[in-house]
């Protein structure tokens, strides 16, 4: 994105979206969770009683959609961690990944058989979210972020300071950082900034919520949100050094531009690195430390997530911790099966474009109409200030009223737009509605129909399910 945005320049609307949408949304989504003390659902029931659907939906169509396809991703890391170490994809990787890796059939529609591999990980992957859930938040979900996070840093640096010795690096560091201003001029590059922001910092999927139930009682909310937007964005700049560096230096290798070794998304991970990797001295070890750093970044993610729907049901239904996270996982496991078929990279594409762009920027919007609107955000803000260093003024204010939905909405409309005119990735309807739209309605249709059931607790606190 940053490539293809005008390199450097792409950098101003990066960060004028974290400074005017992601870190106010994030110090609402902080601050829904801590002065209502509950989950996602149970903040919005709080608020206003008839919007505890809200909380439902951000939940559930996290956890039995994004996460379903997200921990293949995972799966495929701890699978080419192991190939890593032999240079187990040839020398074709393009092929191996596609054509042997995932089988890949043609259409959606052509499900296949389940690849082995992939669902060999996808077992690994679900007993390790399992086993640190059910341990409980101080001694499972905490500790193993304790561990992951400085291990995740320590193995990035590492990338990072080894990419910068490759020949051509420096190429690639150039093509990342040198400004094209002309770029700026372009809508789509301001959309797409503000999407991007949005997911990385998991706006609406109702983690932040969950995570800001469990802080204590005087927590410097607004301090709190700064530091994670800035680290997790400066985190995210810092990687993109690695990763130009290689590119840099396959270009150099190969004696061809950079923008012919660019690749997108699950083609860089997958097959432009894995290519790099195998013409790079030390190499093996090179891949080894990159895909173990995806699979730590993906791990803890997915234990968000799940950990976010967990909490969720505990405040509902009052029910002990260990006899949730076991049914959870299992659905969750058998749910995502569908990703390892031969069809998964199909229905993963479809499914991650509807609910990233379309069930993710929803929610966000109606958070900011729930609090922003109907209720009154004064209160809100008196909580936060109370208790933190930088006090919200009537900046805050306007931007969760009126620029954010604003912008929110822009970008709605801009891909309905865009999916009108032309059917995503040239997919057939069919597939886009079955897989894609339907997917979006189940999860809320779900997320009405449990806000239906009656509460088994008296509004329980976070405090009675950190350790059930």
């Amino acid at each position: 994105m940053a490539y293809s945005h005008g390199g450097g320049a792409f950098l101003i609307p990066y960060l004028t979206a974290l400074l005017t949408a992601g870190i106010p949304l994030l110090i609402l989504e902080f601050g829904m969770g801590h002065e209502r003390i509950g989950s996602a659902p149970l903040a919005c029931y709080k608020i206003r009683r008839n919007w505890e659907w809200l909380g439902w939906w951000a939940v559930t169509l996290v956890m039995f959609g994004i996460e379903l396809y997200y921990s293949t991703i995972i799966s495929w890391c701890l699978n080419f961690f192991v190939l890593s170490l032999n240079l187990g994809w040839g020398e074709d990787p393009n092929t191996f990944f596609f054509k042997e890796f995932l089988a890949m059939s043609e259409k959606p529609s052509e499900i296949g058989q389940i690849r082995t591999p992939i669902l060999l990980g996808l077992i690994i992957v679900w007993f390790l979210n399992w086993l640190i859930i059910y341990r409980g938040v101080q001694k499972g979900v905490e500790l193993a972020n304790k561990i992951f996070m400085p291990l995740l840093f320590v193995l990035t640096a590492l990338l990072v300071f080894w990419s910068l010795t490759l020949e051509g690096a420096m190429v690639g560091i150039r093509a990342y950082l040198t400004p094209d201003f002309s770029k700026l001029s372009n809508p789509r590059v301001w959309i797409d900034a503000y999407s991007q922001i949005f997911f990385t910092l998991s706006l609406g999927f109702g983690i932040m919520i969950a995570y800001a139930s469990y802080l204590p009682k005087k927590s410097d909310i607004t301090r709190y949100a700064l530091m994670t937007g800035f680290i997790n964005s400066g985190y995210s700049i810092f990687a993109g050094v690695a990763v130009f560096s290689v590119l840099g230096f396959m270009a150099v290798s190969e004696q061809k531009p950079i923008s012919d070794v660019v690749s997108q998304s699950i083609g860089l991970a997958f097959v432009a690195y894995p290519k790099a990797v195998s013409i790079m001295p030390g190499g093996n070890l090179f891949g080894a430390i990159f895909f173990l750093c995806l699979f730590v970044a993906g791990l803890s993610s997915s234990i968000s997530i799940i950990e976010a729907f967990t909490s969720a049901i505990i405040d509902k239904f009052g029910l002990n911790r260990k006899s949730v996270v076991t049914p959870v996982c299992i659905i969750g496991f058998a749910g995502s099966i569908v990703f390892a078929s031969q069809a998964g990279i199909h229905w993963l594409d479809i499914l991650d474009h509807f609910l990233t762009h379309y069930g993710l920027v929803v929610v966000g919007l109606f958070e900011c109409i729930l609090v922003g609107w109907l209720f009154r955000l004064e209160v809100l803000k008196k909580h936060i200030n109370r208790i933190s260093s930088i006090k919200l003024g009537g900046w805050w204010d306007i931007l969760i009223k009126y620029f954010v939905p604003f912008v929110l909405g822009i970008i709605l409309i801009g891909d309905i737009y865009s999916e009108i005119k032309k059917p995503y990735g040239g997919y057939s309807w069919s597939s886009l509605i079955i897989i894609g739209r339907d997917w979006l309605l189940i999860t809320l249709v779900a997320g009405f129909w449990i806000s239906t059931r009656p509460w088994k607790t008296e509004n329980n606190t976070s405090l009675s399910r950190g350790e059930m």
